[in-house]
Order: C-alpha cells, then structure tokens, then sequence
C-alpha cells in the first residue's frame, strides 16, 4: 500500500511523491532490429495488456543477468548460436530465463561492396589474405587495409576476430571493431565515392536493400571445425580458438524471465507466441535507419497494422 501524504501549501506540487515504477522492462540492445522489436513489445504489451513497459539500455550479458535478478523482464532479441553461453547459463542450468521457439531465420558473414568485387575478382574470403587486395582498402595509407568485424560488446565480433586469426587475414588488414552505426556510414559513403569497402554484414539488415554487396564464399559450416571460445570462457580464449568454415545459420529469438509465468501470465503467454519473419525485421531497420522514423512512432504505427498478429501472439 502507497503511504498517504498530506500535503499542505509550503510544500511545491513537485514533491507530490515517488514515481512509479513500470510494471515491466525490457532491455534495449545497441542495434536496430533489437531497437524496433522493443519498441513493438512496449506497446503491444501497453495496448492490449495494460500495463506500463519501461525500456533500458543493455548488452547481452547484462540483460540477461537483469532477467535472472527480476531487474529486467524481456530480451527483445537473442542470436543464437551466437549467444549460445548464456543461453545455456541462464535457459539450461539456471532456468531462470525462457526462450521463445519462433526463430527468425539470419546470415552472418563478411562482404565487400559489389563493384569492388567485379573489378577485382575478389568472391572468396581467402582472396582477403592477398597483400594486393588487401591494399585496396587502405583508407589511411599505412599500407594495411581496414575491415569492419562488427561492434564491441558482440559475440560474433569475437568469433570474427577468431575467423581472421585463422583464415589468415588478420595479418593483411586492421581489424576494426566500432559501432555499427559508423561502420555502415562508412560503407554509404564509400559507395557514394566509389571507394572500397569489406566488413561483417548479417540479415536480417536494411543493407541489402541499400546497397549491392558481394558475400564472401566459405567452405560450409562444419561444426568439428568451429572451435570458437569467448573471453568469459578462457582468457586465453583467442588463441584456443579456430575457425575455417562458414557460420552456421543463426536464429533470432525473445527471451523472457521464467518469473513472468507468476506474475505476468499473459505477458508470458504473448512473448512465447511472438513471431516475425525475415522480411518483417529487414523492413523494421530500414524503417528506423534509412526512413528515420522515430522507434516509439514506428511502433505504433506496426502494432496498429498488425493488430491480427498481435491478438495471434496472445491466443494461440
């Protein structure tokens, strides 16, 4: 029970009492699809559930710890295999957090922009480890090009750095690691320049639908030699690593406390019935990045258009 407060005119309307605080939070990762699918879950869970969803900013390991704690309530979305240790923390042997099985199908390699690649054959990701293609893509002329292998605080920014070690690469360029939001800047402005441009791309991403890109053939994905540790795993991590093949598929999944299922049966019910397609979350960024659309409007706007899916993710 909130404490009754009596308030006399010495005392400023401001000073009224506390905020309240959300009946729900969810994380908020630092990429664009995690960003449109939080904002999406506020408000189909504002809307139809009537409660009040607070959004918080934060990496992986820190959102889900906050679900394991009760601090947050909802990852929007989680790669997997890429995030496959704290699944197996959080999901596997603490049981503390639910994975919902609607995976959103996704690719994950490295690229380079497309007339780059006509004009100098480059197809395949051994082409990287040639000192001469290499050096196309020197943009600050110290003799060794840069690539992109995704932002820090990302799994898969590891395994690239682990890629490169073993394809060999790392010894032809600089392997740049910076928010993703600068990388793709660069990769615009290197098209609008014609200047070279390699680096790690995914889907579900607006940038396929920008932009012409080459995606390096690999060998396929053969999980005995995927060996890839992370540094929570062996400080050593990098150099116990190895990696000649291709990612495997990845899926992108919420995740959600096991807690709700008490206190918040219908929003567990909703998150474990969410699903999107490719398509779906490859409009979802371009909507944010390249329209620039506000998220919370964006949202709305989604929830509105979609109210079938929606009233689907709380019945079925």
């Amino acid at each position: 029970m909130k404490a009754m407060i009596k308030l006399t005119s010495a005392i400023p309307l401001a000073f009224t009492g506390p905020a309240v605080a959300a009946d729900l939070v969810i994380g908020q990762p630092n990429w664009p699809s995690a960003n449109a699918t939080a904002h999406i879950l506020k408000v189909a869970i504002e809307q139809y559930l009537g409660l009040e969803v607070e959004l918080q900013n934060g990496t992986n390991p820190i959102i889900f710890e906050a679900m394991h704690s009760g601090a947050m309530d909802v990852h929007p979305e989680v790669w997997m295999p890429n995030q496959k240790n704290l699944h197996d923390t959080y999901v596997k042997d603490k049981g503390s957090v639910v994975m919902n099985p609607n995976g959103v199908e996704s690719f994950q390699g490295m690229c380079v922009d497309q007339a780059t690649a006509d004009e100098h054959g480059i197809t395949a990701i051994e082409d990287l480890t040639d000192p001469d293609i290499a050096a196309l893509f020197d943009s600050d002329g110290d003799g060794i090009g840069e690539i992109w292998i995704g932002a820090p605080g990302w799994n898969s920014t590891n395994v690239e750095r682990v890629r490169a070690r073993s394809y060999g690469y790392n010894q032809t360029f600089e392997l740049v690691a910076t928010d993703e939001t600068v990388a793709y800047a660069e990769l615009d402005n290197a098209i609008k320049t014609g200047e070279p441009w390699a680096g790690f791309c995914y889907t579900p991403h607006y940038v396929f639908a920008l932009h012409d890109m080459q995606v390096l053939q690999e060998p396929p994905h053969d999980p005995d030699k995927w060996n890839v540790l992370q540094p929570t795993d062996d400080p050593d991590w990098l150099a116990k690593s190895d990696v000649t093949t291709a990612w495997d598929k990845a899926y992108l999944h919420v995740y959600y406390a096991r807690a709700l299922e008490s206190s918040h049966p219908n929003v567990a019910a909703l998150l474990s019935n969410v699903k999107f397609d490719t398509q779906t979350v490859t409009d979802m960024t371009y909507a944010l990045v390249i329209d620039g659309k506000e998220p919370l409007a964006y949202a709305e706007e989604w929830v509105a258009a979609n109210e079938d899916a929606v009233l689907g993710w709380m019945t079925e």
